[in-house]
């Protein structure tokens, strides 16, 4: 069954037997607990409310003030607001966007919106009504605090970013809250401790740095200080295996989410790399992603999917 893209602001929500369907990937295991499909929203365009290839997706932590608010960002660079159902709110442009748009976007421990301003070598920090507080970088380069394409970055408990980025350079580097540089770690290569495309970044309760390292299809963890923990994945389309994970979720309970852009699915594991099953099959119907890009986790446990090439998001319930 096909839906038609809604008008701008309408939006699809799904009986729990419509919810199920064309939501169990072919290799993955049937389970019971198989995600539902809750609401589909946006479609093509550039009004507000519209998408051009949606890139990233953060929602404001529990405590912000703006509780589980919607930050999405497109190819044309602007940053949309939105209540968790899709109802258009506000939005803002990064300064400049003529060479390429942002890949990423996460919240610091302060409630402030991390922009990856990838083509622009930097980050930036807004608060969560628009306003630009701090920008980390600017120049290219492979010297301290100079940047590749930056993909994602996030805080640890003592205030320091992490910042990720790809292109010759393929590393993380550490700064402190006022943007001084720490140290830095990886290079490009295949390696363990190396990166091919470092997309996508998240931090445990320890202070663990988790990096979907997305074209070497696997996630590796680092300390504090760059020092390997542990790593899975390789490339593949069976459960446990990975293409292109282009964004990595956390969700504090022992799971672990990751958007994959190469096989347009949704994959959950334990922290030690155990596939819990997968969601999600190439298409344009309800439930079915196209190349997606970016994921989120709301309050009330739900995932929130950035379908780049469908200029949209579905909303899962686990």
């Amino acid at each position: 069954m096909r839906f038609s893209q809604p008008t701008p602001g309408a939006r699809h929500a799904f009986t729990g037997l419509l919810a199920c369907a064309s939501l169990v990937l072919a290799g993955c295991v049937d389970r019971a607990d198989q995600p539902g499909l809750e609401l589909v929203w946006g479609r093509a365009g550039t009004s507000n409310g519209r998408f051009e290839k949606p890139r990233a997706i953060a929602i404001e932590p529990v405590d912000g003030p703006y509780k589980d608010r919607l930050y999405i960002v497109d190819v044309t660079a602007r940053i949309q607001v939105f209540d968790m159902d899709g109802n258009y709110l506000m939005h803002w442009q990064t300064p400049a966007h003529a060479n390429g748009r942002p890949t990423g976007m996460n919240f610091d421990r302060a409630g402030n919106l991390l922009v990856a301003d990838t083509h622009y070598y930097r980050l930036l920090i807004y608060s969560p009504e628009g306003t630009l507080l701090q920008t980390i970088g600017g120049v290219s380069g492979h010297g301290p605090g100079e940047f590749g394409f930056v993909t994602s970055a996030v805080q640890d408990s003592a205030g320091n970013y992490y910042i990720a980025e790809y292109g010759e350079y393929d590393r993380i580097q550490k700064f402190t809250q006022s943007g001084k540089f720490i140290t830095q770690w990886g290079s490009h290569g295949p390696e363990l401790g190396q990166f091919a495309r470092p997309q996508s970044l998240d931090i445990d309760a320890d202070d663990r740095i988790w990096v979907a390292d997305a074209a070497n299809h696997r996630v590796q963890v680092f300390d504090a200080g760059g020092k390997l923990q542990s790593h899975w994945g390789h490339e593949g389309t069976a459960p446990g295996a990975l293409s292109y994970p282009y964004s990595i979720k956390l969700d504090r309970q022992g799971g672990v989410y990751l958007c994959e852009y190469g096989n347009s699915r949704i994959q959950k594991f334990t922290l030690d790399g155990h596939s819990l099953g997968c969601w999600g099959e190439s298409g344009r119907d309800p439930g079915q992603l196209f190349n997606p890009w970016g994921i989120a986790r709301d309050s009330q446990g739900r995932i929130h999917v950035v379908d780049s090439n469908n200029h949209r998001v579905e909303r899962f319930r686990l």
